[in-house]
C-alpha cells in the first residue's frame, strides 16, 4: 500500500525521502475546461504536487445545499492532477483567507451573531461537521494510501494570526480523522514566533508562510517544529491587487534566488501562487486594516503562470531553479498567442429602474435592514425611501460598501466605505430616495470576518431618522431569462450616444470559437460584465486592471452576447477586445 509520512527529517513517500515541490492552483478560480491545461503546465515547470484551498461558501451558497458539480467538481480536479502524475495537498479550511469572499466562510452561517467564528463553539462546529460530511469523503478516497494523489490535508489556515483556541483545532482534527483522512495533517502560520506558537498543536505538523529570506525563516520554523521536514506552505512569489492601488509585481530574479535557497536547504515548498486565475462573479474578498480595500477581479498575482495560463519570465526562472534540485521535463509550454481584437456596439439599452421587475422582489421594512437580514449574501441591493424638503442631508452609521444615491432618479452622489464617506447633502425637495448598494466583497482577513453587509443603521437626515424602507435584493449572478427578454425587446440605440447609468447595455459579436479574449474596460466607469450569460466580474476605472479575462471555453464562433451593467456613465456604448491583458501600472 502506498504511504506518505512524516519522518525524522524528511517527508517519506513509500518510505523514501521526498521533497515536495508544489504550486497553488485554485480550481474555483479557473474555468473547469482549463484545469487540465494549468495542471499540465505545473508539471512542465517541474512541480510534483498541486495544492488547492476549498472555498466552503463556493460549494454551499445556502445552508442545506452542497454542490460538487461543474466548476465545483473537486474530485475531478484531483483526478486530473493524478492523471498528470502529480500529488495534491488539500486545504479545506474551514477558513481559507485566499483574498476570497469572507475567507471562504458562508455568510449564512455567520449571520447568526451567536455563532462563534473560528473557535470551539457548538453551532460553528456543527456547521463544519455538515461541511466535512459532504467534502472529506471525496478527499479521503483520493489519498495516496488508497491509490490516489492526496498526500496531506491542512487544518484551518494561519490560525495564529487570529486566535489561540487549541480546543478548536483539536476538534477540527477529530472531525477530519473521523471522516477517513489518514495522511499527515498540517498547520500553516506566518514566519513569526507568536503566530507559530498560537496557531498549531502537537498533533499537527507545522509549516510556515513567507516570500523572502528563506534561510532565516526556515530557522524560525525549526524552533517551533524541532523534528521532521521543513516546509514553506505559501512561498509568496507575488501579491494580490486591490482596486484603486497599483499592480503588484515581485521581481522574478529575487523570487528565484529565494526559492533556490529554500530548496537547497532541503525544505519542501508550495508556491503561492503557481497560477492565480480570476475572481469571477462576486467572489473577491477584501481587506480592512483601517481602510476597506476590495480585491480586483483579476487574481493574476504576478504568478509564474499568468491569469490566462501563459508562462511568464518568472515561470522560466523558477523552472531553471527547480531543475537544479529535481527532474524537469524537456517540454515547455507555448507562449501566448495574440487574442482576437474587435469592437462591439452595444445596441440595446435598459435603465436599471426599468429592469427591476426582472431582478427581484421588494421587501418592506420598518427599520433599516442589512442585506444579511434579508438572506441576500452578495452583489447589489436597492434601498428606497421617501424624503421631504426639510431633510436636507443623509447620514448613515456605515455603508458596506458603496452606494450610488439618487433622488427621483437624478444622481445625488456616492457614499463609499473605502473613502470613509457616509454623509451626503440632499436637494431641498421631496421625492423618492434610492441607494444602489454594492457589496464589494466580504472581508477575508482579521476581526471583521463575518460582518453584515448593506446599510448600517441608523439612517438620519437633518430632521429625523429614516425608518420606512423598501429593499430589493437584486439577482445578478447571471443574466436572468426575464432580464434577457427585456434587453431583447429594448429599442435599438446608437452606440455613439453617451451612456447614463445605472443601465444595462447589450451587444452581440462573432469571433474565434474557443479563443481567450481580453475585454477592455477603459472608457467605462464601474460595473459588471457578462459574456454568454456568465458574470466575468467587476470592472472599475479606479484601476489598476484595465481588462477582463474571458476564458476561451465561454466563446463560440457566432452569436456571442455581451451585457454590461454600468453604474455611472460612458462616452459611448462600445466595448473592445484587446490582443492581450492590461493589469495596470506597477508603479505607486
Amino acid at each position: 500500500m502506498p504511504t506518505f509520512e512524516i519522518g525524522a527529517t524528511d517527508f517519506l513517500l513509500d518510505g523514501r525521502p521526498h521533497q515536495v515541490i508544489s504550486g497553488a492552483l485554485h480550481y474555483f478560480r479557473v474555468h473547469p475546461e482549463l484545469w487540465a491545461d494549468r495542471i499540465r503546465k505545473a508539471r512542465l515547470m517541474g512541480l510534483n504536487t498541486i495544492e488547492t484551498y476549498v472555498a466552503w461558501n463556493f460549494h454551499a451558497p445556502e445552508r442545506g445545499r452542497f454542490d460538487l458539480d461543474g466548476p465545483r467538481d473537486l474530485g475531478r480536479f484531483l483526478d486530473l492532477a493524478a492523471a498528470e502524475g502529480l500529488h495534491a495537498i488539500v486545504r479545506p479550511g474551514p477558513y481559507i483567507c485566499a483574498e476570497w469572499d469572507n475567507g471562504g466562510l458562508p455568510a449564512w452561517l455567520l449571520a447568526d451573531p451567536e455563532v462563534g467564528v473560528r473557535r470551539h463553539e457548538p453551532r460553528y462546529l456543527a456547521a463544519i461537521e455538515e461541511y466535512y460530511d459532504q467534502l472529506l469523503p471525496l478527499v479521503a478516497e483520493r489519498q495516496v494510501t488508497r491509490g490516489g494523489s492526496v498526500i496531506a490535508v491542512q487544518v484551518e489556515n494561519e490560525y495564529g494570526a487570529y486566535g489561540d483556541d487549541a480546543e478548536y483545532l483539536r476538534a477540527l482534527i477529530k472531525l477530519t480523522r473521523e471522516r477517513g483522512v489518514d495522511v499527515p495533517l498540517l498547520s500553516c502560520d506566518q514566519a513569526d514566533d507568536a503566530m507559530q506558537q498560537r496557531g498549531s498543536v502537537p498533533e499537527l505538523h507545522r509549516t510556515a508562510t513567507f516570500g523572502s529570506r528563506s534561510t532565516e525563516r526556515l530557522a524560525l520554523l525549526r524552533r517551533h517544529q524541532p523534528t521532521g521536514p521543513l516546509m514553506c506552505m505559501e512561498f509568496w512569489n507575488g501579491w494580490f491587487d486591490s482596486w484603486g492601488l497599483h499592480h503588484h509585481v515581485a521581481p522574478a530574479e529575487a523570487n528565484a534566488q529565494d526559492l533556490d535557497d529554500l530548496l537547497a536547504a532541503g525544505a519542501s515548498v508550495n508556491l503561492y501562487m503557481f497560477h492565480g486565475g480570476t475572481n469571477t462573479g462576486f467572489t473577491n474578498g477584501a481587506n480592512d486594516k483601517g481602510t476597506y480595500l476590495p480585491i480586483t477581479t483579476s487574481y493574476d498575482y504576478d504568478a509564474p503562470l499568468a491569469e490566462d495560463g501563459t508562462p511568464t519570465a518568472k515561470y522560466f526562472a523558477m523552472r531553471e531553479v527547480i531543475a537544479r534540485h529535481a527532474p524537469v521535463p524537456d517540454e515547455v509550454p507555448a507562449p501566448r498567442a495574440a487574442a482576437p481584437e474587435l469592437t462591439v456596439d452595444l445596441d440595446r439599452r435598459l435603465a436599471l429602474a426599468d429592469a427591476l421587475p426582472a431582478l427581484g422582489e421588494p421587501v418592506d421594512a420598518d427599520h433599516l435592514p442589512t442585506t444579511d437580514e434579508l438572506g441576500h449574501w452578495t452583489g447589489f441591493t436597492l434601498y428606497r425611501t421617501t424624503v421631504t424638503a426639510e431633510d436636507r442631508v443623509l447620514t448613515l452609521a456605515e455603508v458596506r460598501d458603496r452606494a450610488v444615491v439618487a433622488l427621483d432618479g437624478e444622481p445625488v452622489g456616492v457614499l463609499s466605505r473605502t473613502e470613509h464617506s457616509r454623509t451626503l447633502p440632499l436637494p431641498a425637495r421631496a421625492g423618492e430616495l434610492t441607494l444602489l448598494v454594492e457589496d464589494q466583497g466580504r472581508v477575508n482577513y482579521g476581526p471583521r470576518i463575518g460582518e453584515p453587509k448593506g446599510l448600517i443603521s441608523p439612517a438620519r437626515t437633518a430632521a429625523r431618522e429614516l425608518t420606512d424602507w423598501s429593499v430589493t435584493p437584486l439577482r445578478l449572478d447571471g443574466v436572468e431569462p426575464a432580464l434577457a427578454a427585456l434587453l431583447e425587446a429594448a429599442p435599438a440605440a446608437d452606440a455613439a450616444t453617451p451612456v447614463a447609468g445605472p443601465a444595462f447595455l447589450r451587444g452581440t459579436f462573432d469571433t474565434v470559437a474557443g479563443a481567450d479574449h481580453f475585454l477592455r474596460t477603459d472608457g467605462w466607469g464601474k460595473g459588471l460584465v457578462w459574456v454568454n450569460g456568465v458574470l466575468l466580474g467587476r470592472y472599475w476605472s479606479a484601476g489598476p486592471t484595465a481588462t477582463l479575462y474571458v476564458p476561451g471555453p465561454l466563446l463560440r464562433a457566432a452569436g456571442n452576447e455581451v451585457v454590461v451593467l454600468e453604474l455611472h456613465g460612458a462616452a459611448a456604448a462600445r466595448v473592445a477586445f484587446a490582443a492581450g491583458p492590461d493589469l495596470g501600472s506597477s508603479e505607486v
